[in-house]
C-alpha cells in the first residue's frame, strides 16, 4: 500500500506524503504542494488543518480521552498536583523528587514583583477587566528581566518560567484586590501553590484568614484540568508569535489576550451569567433549553458542546463529580448549581442535543465552584490563564525546538479589487 494520498487537480495528479501520528491519527502533508502546484489550500478557523506535530497532549473528542504526555487526565488530577503537571508538560517527564522539590521551591521563592509593579495598577481604572490587567503586567514584566529574554538560554528560560508560574498568581491577586478597593497582600511563602493565591485574594491585613484545606484542592485541580488542551486558539497565538522569536513574556501576554474572547476562556463566565438570567427569569430550564432549539431565537446553551469533544468532556466529568462535595464542605447551597443540573439532565436526554453530540464541557460546572469559593465572574477567566500557562510555555518551547521551524504566516484568497486606477480628489463621485 502506497504511503501517499493522491489529489487530481485537471488532468494532473500530486503525490502527498502521508503522515501517522503515535496515536493513529492520520495526515496528508501539503507543505509542498503549492511549490508544486500553485495552489493553496482554503480552512478557515483551520479546523481540518494540523498546523505541528506536537507530543504534548493527546485528544480523542469521539471517545472523550485527554491525556498529558501519555498520562490520563483523570489520573493525574486523582494522583499529582499542578506544579508537577506543569513540569511534566513543560519538560516532557514527571519530575524525579530532587527536580520537583527544586521547581517548587524555586517557585516559592520568586512569587514577590518588584514593589514599581504595583504602582501600574494605580494607573488602570478600578472597572477595568482583570484580564486587561494581567497580560499588560505580564508583557512589562519582559523590561524587569532583560537579561532573561533569550530564547536560546535555557538557564535563562528556566528562570522565565518559573518567574512567569510564580508571579502571575500575584499578579492576578492584585487586579482582584483593585477592582474591590483592598490593600494588597504578599504573597505567603510557606503556603502551597493553590494557598498562596487564595490568601493573596482574600485575607486583609486587619484580620486573620485560614485557606480551607478542601477549597485549595479543588482549585489545583481545576489548573490540572485547564493545564493544556492541544492546539486550541490561545496556544496557537502563543506558537504563532513565538515564531518571531518573540520573548516568553511578550508570547504568554498574547496568549491571555486570546483567553479572553467569551467563545475561549470566558465561556464560564458567559455560563453562570446564562444561569443566573434562568434564575431571574423564575428558573424554568426547560423554556431555555427549548429556546435553544428554536433557531430564530438568539439565546444560545452556554457550556455545551466542543469543538473537538464529540463525547463527554473528560474535564467536565471529573468537575461533576467533586462538585456537590466541595460546594457541602463549603457549606454552600448555590441554586445555580440546581438549574445547571437540571439543564445537564434535560439536555442528556434530549434527542435534539444527544443526535449534535452536544454534551456539558469543562466551563458547565467550572464557573458554579469558582463562584463557590468566593470568586467574582470577572476572575474566571483569570483562573482559567493561571491554569493554562504551563500548557503554553510547553507549546512555545516544542515549537522553538522544532528544527523546521518557520515563522508564521498563512496565505489567503484574495477577494478585493483588481488594479484601479488612482483618481484626484476633485475627479472622484460619490
Amino acid at each position: 500500500m502506497s504511503n501517499n494520498a493522491e489529489l487530481k487537480v485537471g488532468d494532473k495528479v500530486y503525490e502527498l506524503p502521508m503522515i501517522e501520528g503515535s496515536e493513529g491519527e492520520k495526515a496528508i502533508d501539503i507543505r509542498k504542494f503549492r511549490a508544486g502546484s500553485g495552489l493553496i489550500a482554503l480552512d478557515e478557523g483551520f479546523a481540518n488543518t494540523g498546523g505541528c506535530q506536537s507530543s504534548i497532549t493527546f485528544i480523542n473528542g469521539e471517545e472523550g480521552i485527554l491525556r498529558y504526555r501519555g498520562y490520563a487526565i483523570e489520573e493525574l488530577c486523582q494522583k499529582s498536583s499542578f506544579l508537577e503537571v506543569a513540569w511534566l508538560l513543560i519538560y516532557g517527564e514527571l519530575p524525579s523528587k530532587d527536580q520537583r522539590d527544586k521547581f517548587v521551591s524555586d517557585i516559592v521563592r520568586h512569587s514577590m514583583v518588584d514593589e514599581d509593579i504595583r504602582k501600574f495598577y494605580e494607573a488602570f481604572p478600578r472597572t477595568a477587566h482583570p484580564m486587561a490587567l494581567l497580560s499588560s503586567v505580564i508583557c512589562s514584566l519582559s523590561t524587569y528581566y532583560q537579561d532573561e529574554l533569550d530564547i536560546n538560554d535555557e538557564d535563562a528560560v528556566y528562570m522565565t518560567i518559573v518567574r512567569l508560574i510564580s508571579k502571575i498568581t500575584t499578579l492576578a491577586a492584585y487586579a482582584y484586590k483593585k477592582s474591590i478597593g483592598q490593600p494588597f497582600v504578599y504573597p505567603d511563602n510557606s503556603l502551597d501553590y493553590a494557598s498562596n493565591f487564595m490568601h493573596m485574594l482574600f485575607s486583609v491585613p486587619c484580620e486573620s484568614y485560614e485557606v480551607q484545606p478542601a477549597i485549595a484542592k479543588a482549585l489545583d485541580q481545576l489548573f490540572i484540568l485547564h493545564a493544556d488542551h492541544e492546539q486550541n486558539c490561545s496556544a496557537t497565538t502563543v506558537r504563532v508569535v513565538g515564531s518571531s522569536e518573540a520573548n516568553l513574556f511578550a508570547c504568554i501576554a498574547a496568549g491571555i489576550c486570546a483567553l479572553w474572547g467569551p467563545l475561549h476562556g470566558g465561556a464560564n463566565q458567559k455560563v453562570i451569567e446564562m444561569l443566573m438570567n434562568i434564575q431571574r427569569d423564575g428558573g424554568d430550564s426547560q423554556k431555555y433549553l427549548a429556546k435553544a432549539k428554536d433557531k430564530s431565537d438568539p439565546f444560545r446553551l452556554m457550556g455545551f458542546g466542543h469543538r473537538v469533544y464529540k463525547n463527554f468532556d473528560p474535564r467536565a466529568k471529573i468537575i461533576k463529580a467533586s462538585c456537590d462535595e466541595i460546594l457541602n464542605n463549603i457549606g454552600v447551597n448555590d441554586p445555580l448549581l440546581k438549574i445547571a443540573k437540571e439543564l445537564e439532565e434535560a439536555a442528556l436526554s434530549d434527542e435534539y442535543f444527544a443526535s449534535r453530540k452536544l454534551y456539558p464541557n469543562v466551563d458547565f460546572y467550572s464557573g458554579i465552584i469558582y463562584r463557590a469559593i468566593g470568586f467574582p465572574t470577572n476572575m474566571f477567566t483569570v483562573l482559567f490563564a493561571i491554569g493554562r500557562l504551563p500548557g503554553w510555555i510547553a507549546q512555545w518551547r516544542e515549537m522553538l525546538k522544532n528544527p523546521g521551524r518557520k515563522i508564521a504566516r498563512p496565505r489567503q484568497i484574495y477577494t478585493g479589487p483588481n488594479l484601479r486606477e488612482f483618481v484626484d480628489a476633485e475627479n472622484r463621485t460619490t
